[in-house]
């Protein structure tokens, strides 16, 4: 009793505040969990205080948290916090597990884990699908490998993120799952972005379109999800062209790598790196609508129409 006890009261620390740092560290304060924080901006974790974070100016300063969670934007940027000068392994102490939730590359994650194994640290690569939004509706889902102990330890927390959690072993394999993952996410998008233009050019509403394709076989909760920004062409981000195409050559270099031939990723990839050519850097990724639209000879315009996200579905089993 005392052991799963334990698992519950861990002192957490958690790097990274952006857009789902955030989200993520809130879900972890609902739930009434000790958080610290750190963000390079400082100002942006500070916005967890009203919720019951302490926040710290370094990472160093985590040292004495028993679990550290990571979500940051890059394979360097996750080494910085963890090796750098002021990093978490700078102090004296060192906390018992890492999960990084971030996407970065097997041999990024490699180095990060073995210097947080030198120090008597455990690492779970933990990288999530979902947004911002899907973490505060409570459908984020998150793979996981690593140490089976490791596992054990976060997994109290993992749930208390998102809806579903799936271990698939050792090492760095749950890197293997998100890049596969955000593979098919920019091949799904763009495909859903070339039906959506020729339907409308056909003389279909895109929300007709969508409508009827979210309610049949070739339904998910992301083509739902996705098609309020679809019909009307709002492009908040949520995941941005440049972070898409990083996964993508990701994908695409690990395909190379294992004899993976991959023309349909390489396509969509060159169609995402225009998009990033043509200014489209800030905004979501979902703008290889436009993009389709434009090279199709179809000027868009927004529907004004409400459309469900799905995000608030029952998936009812049998």
């Amino acid at each position: 009793m005392k052991n799963e006890q334990e698992k519950h009261q861990h002192k957490l620390g958690w790097i990274g505040t952006g857009r789902m740092g955030f989200a993520m560290a809130q879900r972890l304060l609902e739930a009434g969990k000790d958080v610290t924080a750190y963000n390079r901006t400082r100002a942006k974790a500070e916005l967890l205080e009203p919720q019951g974070a302490r926040i710290v100016n370094t990472p160093a300063e985590l040292g004495d948290r028993d679990v550290v969670f990571t979500m940051v934007s890059s394979a360097d940027d996750l080494y910085s916090v963890v090796c750098g000068a002021k990093g978490l392994l700078s102090g004296e102490d060192a906390p018992l597990l890492l999960v990084d939730c971030s996407s970065v590359s097997e041999e990024g994650s490699q180095r990060v884990r073995k210097a947080l194994n030198d120090r008597g640290c455990a690492m779970l690569s933990a990288p999530v699908s979902g947004n911002a939004k899907v973490t505060i509706a409570g459908r984020l889902t998150i793979v996981a490998s690593g140490p089976m102990e490791a596992f054990a330890r976060a997994e109290p927390y993992l749930h208390l993120l998102g809806e579903g959690v799936t271990y698939v072993g050792e090492g760095e394999l749950a890197r293997m799952v998100k890049i596969c993952h955000n593979i098919l996410l920019g091949v799904v998008t763009q495909s859903l972005a070339e039906i959506t233009v020729l339907a409308e050019k056909g003389g279909v509403s895109r929300n007709s379109l969508l409508g009827f394709i979210n309610n049949s076989v070739l339904g998910s909760m992301f083509t739902r999800y996705k098609s309020p920004a679809f019909v009307n062409l709002d492009w908040t981000p949520t995941f941005t062209s440049p972070l898409l195409c990083k996964d993508m050559d990701l994908g695409l270099s690990a395909g190379e790598k294992l004899g993976v031939p991959m023309p349909v990723a390489a396509a969509t990839r060159e169609l995402v790196q225009q998009a990033i050519d043509a200014g489209h850097t800030d905004c979501d990724f979902g703008v290889l609508l436009e993009m389709q639209a434009a090279n199709s000879g179809v000027q868009l315009l927004p529907e004004d129409v409400d459309v469900d996200d799905g995000l608030n579905r029952k998936v009812v089993a049998g």
